[in-house]
């Protein structure tokens, strides 16, 4: 970088930078404490979900059954890896914030250059920066060329910024903006050079206060996971309670204690509430699996059992909704204009291309700065001719912009040193008016078409062109002949699916809001083309002034929050969230790290994020495609339909198997079951209830539902109602033909296999009906599930062997049964499918509500 723009300096001694580096600490986000893996663990230990596993699996080692106590062990381990993941998590989110705050960095020191890591840079430290360079820390511009900085990581807004050299005293300033002094920590130089003063460093840069706002806040434990604990305590205790009751009254009227334990073992084994753990494990990895299958990563599987219920939508601008790319929208030359989105690919119209060439030549030839490189990709669009024809011209002076003139200015000489030089001259329409010196209408006409393009959310620049043939360079540029060439229009183009995924969320009953860091007018205009309304806009100044009830109030009806700053998107998220909502938030840059660590559901976008974002979000949309919301919100509907079914059914069919348990000891009846009983029919329910209602495909409405209440309970009392309908309907029959099995004389042995099959086969009944809560038995049975007919298929199996092996059929104490004995058996669950169905219609609104 060259020296003689910038004034001598001579910068602090080693000395006073050591201290200060004692006193305020490394250039770095704080490491806060982290817990211990024993600590980690012992909380775990410490809740009611981890206790009843253990007491079950205990209970299953008892009782020699090392098969269900080891997969109930592997649970309560699953628990503990879980948290142990989500602390890692956590600390990524800050060691990616490190990274990103700690690069090397370019100082002065005792009046020498000096590159040091960027974590042993100190408040006071003189910087030096130019093009290409990411920002160590905080600091006031002292001097500097034609300074421009991309702030989109702090602010999302897409356009570089100008920055403006100041003195050393200067007050403080927030990112965003053109002609602040200030150039913050984590950002990027993309044109020129200049000398800064460090003025905060580590927790005390913007950067830092992101940083220091992820380490406080806390994600919500998972809905799901609460009310699923709820659920296994009341299983647990109503099981416990009823067979001890059950014990006691056979052991006290019946006499046969050893009868009385056996039942009441059995009885607790069909209440034992391991599925519900299973069936949540299950349906979160399967979960996290299909929607990956979708190009969406889940980071945190929370998020799966939120998606289905999210009522707002608050999106990021850059890169989310638009491709976080600049690209020239829009020409203006001779009173015609081109739309370069709408024209042909081709070669630029005549009136054009000079607009274009001379637009080129003002910009760098190797850019940083996004607008100038959306410039030069017009050179692909000049005439063939002219391709090229600059390659050997010599950058010969360049006028940088400053405040007094918001245009820039090269001058080229081309092969012939004899002819006069190329002035190309770009910057705020209004300068290069100036420069132009155009008369008052041609002036108007300028204005106009500019305020008429920045109405549709376009960056506006003029382009002039002049020529040279003096002696020695003028003093400004405002010496020069200048020719209005006329506007180009740049913007960060909307996502081709945007459209279409707006309105699939507005059909879901989705709330959509922008927030961005970028001005209302353009964001109002990429709000209109998303489908969004344009109407109701606030601003981060606005939300400044408010407190936290007006925001509250203020929430409910903005569709778009502009100029906002990150603890400003936090505050928006914690607004929505108090009022009830279930908040998805979308975003791609440090900025919205915060506030997607906050949001019930944070989206990342995988290809452009920041791994900051990615790092703090639950969901990452590998593809960066604003569609795959939509389809990972389906699949979030649709993962919770299917396990309200699971928890329907599991419900449904442990009446039976309790009621046929209880049913003996309270009547004085042959035991049915004994333990190898329930743990065939568990080895039957385990898979039907994760493995199959899993892969049930979504029903029909699935898009068309307002989302869920985010309060109503896993188990609503319609589905709770209807599982113990279902359940007592098979428990009736089943009882049913064991007790008239009896009664007409049949072997104890022989009943009981009876009513086991009948079980088993009712048990399908039950599953066929569960599939779906809105569609007919004709409709379900033509859907397709593999998992189902291999579940069924191998059940038959099992239970053929079961049958007619005889050591098997003695170790189940089952008697031989007939063709007829089979035929009822299959009747009995023909009849509870048929019963079920005709049952459905009464349940269906409630269940669907």
């Amino acid at each position: 970088m060259p020296n003689d723009p910038l004034s001598p300096v001579t910068g602090l001694s080693e000395s006073e930078a050591a201290a200060r580096l004692r006193s305020d600490g490394a250039n770095e986000i704080p490491r806060t404490g982290r817990r211990t893996l024993l600590r980690i663990i012992g909380e775990v230990v410490r809740e009611p979900m981890f206790a009843l596993l253990l007491s079950a699996g205990a209970i299953y080692l008892l009782l020699g059954d090392l098969g269900e106590a080891s997969m109930l062990l592997v649970f309560a381990m699953i628990s503990v890896v879980i948290t142990i993941v989500q602390e890692a998590r956590s600390e990524r989110v800050l060691e990616a914030l490190r990274d990103l705050t700690s690069p090397r960095a370019l100082v002065v020191r005792q009046g020498a250059r000096r590159r040091i890591p960027g974590r042993e840079v100190v408040r006071g430290d003189i910087i030096v920066v130019a093009e290409g360079d990411r920002v160590p820390a905080d600091a006031i511009l002292l001097s500097g060329q034609d300074v421009e900085a991309d702030e989109s990581l702090l602010t999302g807004e897409s356009a570089p910024v100008r920055k403006a050299s100041a003195s050393p005293v200067a007050g403080p300033a927030r990112p965003g903006g053109d002609d602040l002094p200030v150039i913050f920590s984590g950002t990027l130089i993309v044109r020129g050079h200049g000398l800064a003063e460090v003025r905060a460093t580590g927790p005390r840069s913007e950067i830092g206060k992101i940083g220091q706002a992820l380490g406080g806040i806390e994600t919500e434990p998972p809905l799901l996971r609460r009310q699923t604990q709820r659920l296994v305590r009341i299983f647990a205790i109503a099981g416990l309670a009823v067979s001890a009751a059950a014990i006691l009254l056979y052991g006290f009227l019946r006499g046969s204690w050893l009868a009385a334990i056996l039942g009441g073992v059995a009885l607790s084994m069909s209440m034992l509430p391991e599925e519900f753990p299973l069936v949540l494990t299950v349906f979160m990895v399967m979960g996290a699996w299909r929607i990956s299958q979708a190009r969406v990563l889940t980071r945190r599987a929370a998020a799966i059992e939120t998606l289905g219920a999210a009522t707002v939508l608050c999106t990021d601008k850059t890169g989310t909704l638009t491709q976080n790319r600049m690209s020239v929208a829009e020409l203006q030359a001779g009173g015609r204009r081109l739309r370069l989105s709408e024209g042909p690919g081709g070669t630029l119209p005549d009136q054009f291309w000079r607009l274009a060439e001379y637009g080129i030549l003002a910009s760098a030839r190797e850019p940083y700065d996004p607008m100038e490189k959306a410039i030069l990709a017009l050179g692909e669009r000049l005439p063939a001719a002219e391709r090229g024809r600059h390659a050997d011209w010599v950058l010969a002076h360049a006028y940088g912009l400053t405040p007094e003139l918001l245009a820039m200015a090269q001058i080229w000489q081309g092969p012939d040193e004899r002819a006069a030089c190329v002035v190309a001259a770009k910057g705020a329409p209004e300068a290069i008016g100036a420069l132009c010196r155009l008369d008052p209408a041609g002036l108007a006409d300028m204005r106009h078409a500019a305020d008429d393009m920045a109405a549709r959310g376009m960056r506006i620049l003029g382009v002039a062109r002049a020529s040279f043939a003096g002696p020695a360079w003028p003093g400004t540029p405002r010496d020069f002949d200048f020719e209005f060439l006329g506007l180009v229009g740049l913007a960060d183009p909307l996502r081709a699916t945007v459209p279409a995924a707006m309105a699939e969320c507005r059909s879901a009953g989705i709330r959509v809001v922008m927030v961005t860091g970028d001005y209302p007018t353009t964001a109002r205009a990429i709000a209109i083309q998303a489908g969004l309304s344009g109407e109701d806009v606030a601003t981060g100044e606005q939300i400044e002034a408010m407190s936290d009830a007006e925001l509250a109030a203020r929430v409910r009806s903005a569709a778009i929050f502009a100029r906002i700053m990150p603890e400003q998107k936090l505050r928006i998220v914690n607004a929505l969230k108090a009022d009830g909502e279930i908040v998805a938030m979308t975003g791609d840059g440090v900025n919205d790290a915060p506030s997607l660590k906050a949001a019930h559901i944070g989206i990342a976008m995988g290809g452009r994020g920041t791994d900051v974002a990615r790092e703090a979000a639950a969901i990452v949309l590998l593809d960066d495609d604003f569609g795959s919301i939509v389809g990972t919100i389906r699949l979030g509907r649709r993962i919770y339909d299917n396990l309200r079914k699971a928890m329907g059914y599991i419900l449904a069919v442990h009446v039976p198997i309790a009621g046929l348990s209880l049913l003996p000891l309270l009547f004085g009846w042959p035991l049915i079951f004994t333990p190898v009983h329930i743990a065939f029919i568990e080895m039957v329910i385990d898979p039907v209830c994760s493995i199959v209602f899993e892969a049930e495909t979504e029903e029909a409405d699935i898009m068309a539902r307002r989302p869920r209440d985010p309060k109503s309970p896993l188990f609503s009392g319609a589905l709770a109602g209807w599982s113990l309908i279902q359940g007592a309907v098979v428990l009736v029959l089943v009882a049913a033909i064991y007790v008239v099995a009896l009664r007409n004389g049949l072997p104890e042995a022989e009943a009981r296999a009876l009513a086991f099959v009948s079980l088993i086969s009712t048990n399908a009944g039950l599953i066929l009906a569960n599939r779906s809560f809105s569609a007919s038995l004709a409709a379900a049975l033509r859907r397709p599930n593999a998992a189902l007919w291999w579940a069924m298929g191998t059940t038959a199996i099992l239970l053929g062997v079961v049958l007619l092996w005889p050591p098997a059929r003695k170790l189940f104490h089952f008697g031989p049964l007939h063709l007829d004995d089979v035929a009822l058996c299959l009747g009995a669950g023909l009849a509870t499918l048929v019963a079920l169905d005709l049952l459905k219609p009464l349940w269906r609104r409630r269940l669907a509500a």
